[in-house]
């Protein structure tokens, strides 16, 4: 396994943002859809991408990607088993289920792996895809289901802590090829769904209100294959924003939606950033003094939960108290201990972390814990006294791609070594 070495480090230049991990994925899902080829660009050569390509030639697609581009091909060996030793790495492989019901009429996939980020129930998911008039049970850690013909229907998919990205994903791909009309209520809102219906109907389906709480989708018999580009990284760009913020230095994040970041934008000026936004770039300045504010993590559009880790390494070294709450997994809070080895002061309770900020960070040796939680750390590590020694790295490259090389393209100590 290899770890990083951190020093602390004063940024400065400009960072390209990759294509979206949680845009492709389901993407790619949605391949399995159509017996045509399609082709996507934009991909980040991310390990989560690698795995989701080893599922799909498990379940009979040939995939060729060249570290930026999939073409992904129909062959004549069709299986409809996604396998644990799979599935089990990420979550997002789970998108598989909808997909196969509607196309080959039956599925067996592992229940997900992925982040240890708290309980993340795929309830959502089967719920959607029974009203859809699919038959599932759930045996010895699969979700086993099957399905003659899906039909329309109204369906409300709100859970206990709001909508689902990937249950919203999951039934909107099945009905696509179900009889008659589906209406998802509370359906999720976030970029990459909206990017999804954008892909799907690209291949034929009839969508209506993809990135609105109520998507309409008119099934229809068949699906083409063509050709998408992904959607910028939203989270990736939000990690850097936040390690502008964390070092004091200035930085361009160029090739970018600002417009998918309008809440983390607005957090930003409100700790002590001059933030300028042309075309695809955002210009981040950060000012000579922060203020201590407020998070809390809601559904797109408000603040992404995938980026509470690293504003509460920010808020770490920002004077005063600052509350943070989690709404969206309230037990996404492993990074707090983590943190705090290199000296800062969180304390948390139940959904909360209660974050008084130090003077200084110090460098010690942390453990990453899930995908964000590691890039929290890596942050903190920039603005740390001394070293850093950060491991078990792999949950960063699940979902970062070439985080350490882009560092140190502005000015990052920052080096890859083998633990």
């Amino acid at each position: 396994m290899d770890k990083f070495v951190i020093y602390k480090s004063t940024l400065s230049g400009v960072v390209k943002i990759s294509g979206s991990k949680n845009t492709t994925l389901p993407i790619m899902a949605a391949t399995l859809l159509t017996d045509q080829e399609c082709k996507i660009s934009n991909v980040p050569d991310i390990m989560d991408i690698r795995t989701m390509i080893k599922i799909l030639e498990v379940l009979g697609k040939q995939v060729i990607f060249d570290g930026k581009t999939l073409i992904i091909k129909p062959t004549k060996r069709e299986s409809v088993v996604a396998p644990y030793r799979l599935v089990r790495t990420m979550r997002a492989s789970f998108c598989c289920l909808g997909p196969l019901i509607a196309k080959r009429k039956k599925a067996k996939v592992s229940l997900p792996g992925g982040c240890v980020i708290g309980v993340r129930p795929v309830d959502l998911h089967i719920k959607g895809l029974r009203e859809l008039g699919a038959e599932i049970i759930i045996e010895k850690g699969y979700c086993i289901a099957k399905a003659k013909n899906l039909h329309g229907k109204h369906i409300y998919l709100g859970g206990a802590f709001g909508s689902s990205v990937l249950a919203t994903a999951n039934v909107m791909m099945a009905a696509s090829l179900a009889q008659g009309q589906t209406i998802i209520e509370y359906a999720a809102c976030e970029p990459e769904v909206e990017a999804l219906g954008k892909f799907l109907k690209k291949m034929g389906a009839q969508i209506y209100g993809e990135g609105t709480p109520l998507i309409k989708i008119d099934g229809v018999k068949k699906l083409e294959g063509c050709e998408f580009d992904i959607i910028p990284d939203r989270i990736e760009a939000g990690t850097f924003i936040a390690a502008s913020l964390i070092t004091r230095s200035p930085l361009e994040i160029k090739e970018v939606q600002p417009l998918h970041l309008t809440s983390v934008i607005e957090i930003s000026k409100k700790i002590g950033a001059d933030i300028v936004i042309k075309d695809k770039s955002i210009f981040i300045k950060p000012k000579s003094s922060f203020k201590p504010v407020n998070i809390v993590t809601l559904p797109y559009p408000g603040f992404p939960t995938d980026l509470q880790a690293q504003f509460m390494a920010v808020l770490s070294l920002v004077k005063g108290v600052s509350l943070i709450t989690e709404k969206i997994y309230p037990d996404r809070f492993m990074h707090v201990a983590e943190l705090n080895r290199m000296g800062a002061n969180i304390q948390r309770s139940g959904p909360y972390a209660i974050v008084e900020g130090v003077d200084k960070l110090y460098g010690a040796e942390v453990m990453a814990s899930d995908l964000r939680a590691s890039a929290a750390l890596v942050i903190a590590g920039l603005a740390a006294e001394n070293k850093t020694e950060v491991f078990r790295v792999y949950h960063i490259d699940r979902g970062y791609e070439c985080i350490e090389e882009k560092l140190r393209q502005v000015g990052a100590k920052i080096y890859r070594e083998k633990q």
